[in-house]
């Protein structure tokens, strides 16, 4: 019995196949709109998926556990911030909170034997190597002894704009800032940008906190940069640190970024841009349908005789629907295969030329495949069911 099933399902198949083949131009066509909705679906799923992850990955090389304060001005208060602030009192009060850095900016040249470059200049303390997760390549981050000396921490491209080929940057080489001479005891990493972080590692210059004065005449606590202890809750923490900064700052704005909130939004975000992509691409595969369904009635329109021989022959209804019906699930499943495989190269190319590290989507190949077949075999119904109600006395008619 199975070995008549499947030769009854082989021989259909095989009809099938020398079916859409006898079409020529018409089915290539049917097949094209086939190929490009499918691939359609499957590149702008995976394009949406790597754009997110790619815009989450900014957030996340910062770290979910950090917390970025802001102290903005307001029209009520405009006095000026501290130059240092009461940490201590912070950590005893937010037993959740590992590393606090304060953070003091200012900006101006460095000079380096004859060559000089623009540096931010940050005044802070040894917490904010933690706090920032700095990774040096020579050297030492700032220590708590280090308060009262001329020591500087050099990012990485200001160390390469003020090294020459015959006389790089080394530790214990002095800079001038103003009419200081700072010595280099650390030189870090090439460090990806943080968004939320106010610091630029690369093009920055840090010095220790109560050092500011030396180049800026009223140095002020602008930022401060956090890190919390592990499996603590960031956003109840991040309200107790804002309350704890009121009170140790009355009448001052305090605002207090979560990364994770953003990095959440940014994901609902991302899943709306996505169904939005997965609805273009959807509606290209329609049209892919549509030209399926014209092919298939012109098909049934032809062999309207075919129709009654096989009736007459003893055919069943079903038989003539299920023949059509598998022309048309064959000529559409043929199609989702090849729109599969354009749809990952093209999303991988456009990945590659946009500098994006490419992952393949899970749902893409999934949903791409479904949809195709289930769009072949709506579209296909229709043809199949109208070929199956021929009278074959009108179809043997036909010449």
């Amino acid at each position: 019995m199975s070995l008549k099933v499947e030769q009854s399902a082989s021989q259909l198949l095989h009809e099938a196949f020398v079916s859409l083949r006898t079409l020529g131009k018409r089915s290539i066509l049917a097949l094209l709109g086939i190929v490009i909705g499918s691939s359609s679906v499957v590149a702008l799923i995976n394009i949406g998926h790597n754009a997110a992850e790619d815009a989450a990955a900014i957030f996340q090389d910062m770290g979910t556990d950090t917390l970025a304060v802001q102290f903005p001005d307001s029209s009520a208060n405009r006095n000026p911030m501290p130059p240092t602030l009461d940490i201590e009192r912070l950590y005893r009060q937010l037993p959740g909170l590992m590393h606090i850095a304060p953070v003091a900016l200012f900006s101006g040249p460095v000079v380096y034997q004859g060559r000089t470059s623009n540096a931010n200049l940050v005044g802070s303390t040894a917490q904010l190597a933690e706090a920032m997760r700095l990774q040096l390549r020579e050297g030492r981050f700032l220590s708590e002894f280090d308060a009262g000396e001329t020591y500087a921490v050099v990012g990485e491209h200001i160390a390469q704009a003020l090294s020459q080929p015959d006389a790089p940057l080394r530790l214990g080489d002095r800079i001038r800032i103003n009419d200081y001479l700072f010595q280099v005891i650390g030189i870090l990493r090439d460090q990806p940008a943080a968004v939320l972080i106010p610091v630029q590692t690369n093009e920055s210059l840090f010095i220790p906190l109560p050092g500011m004065r030396r180049v800026a005449s009223a140095p002020q606590i602008s930022n401060l940069i956090v890190r919390a202890a592990p499996a603590q809750d960031m956003n109840q923490l991040a309200q107790a640190l804002g309350d704890a900064l009121k009170q140790l700052l009355p009448g001052r704005n305090v605002e207090v970024q979560v990364p994770q909130k953003i990095i959440d939004g940014m994901t609902r975000q991302s899943r709306t841009f996505g169904y939005l992509l997965m609805a273009l691409g959807g509606i290209s595969l329609v049209g892919g349908g549509v030209g399926v369904m014209n092919v298939m009635l012109m098909n049934v329109s032809e062999r309207r005789r075919e129709i009654g021989i096989r009736m007459a022959l003893g055919a069943r209804r079903r038989d003539i629907r299920n023949l059509f019906l598998l022309e048309a699930v064959t000529l559409t499943a043929v199609g989702a295969l090849s729109g599969a495989v354009l749809g990952m190269s093209a999303a991988y190319l456009y990945a590659r030329v946009s500098g994006w590290t490419f992952s393949l989507a899970s749902a893409s190949l999934p949903l791409g495949i479904g949809s195709t077949l289930l769009i072949g075999l709506f579209f296909g119904l229709y043809p199949a069911i109208s070929a199956s109600r021929l009278q074959p006395v009108e179809a043997l008619r036909d010449e």
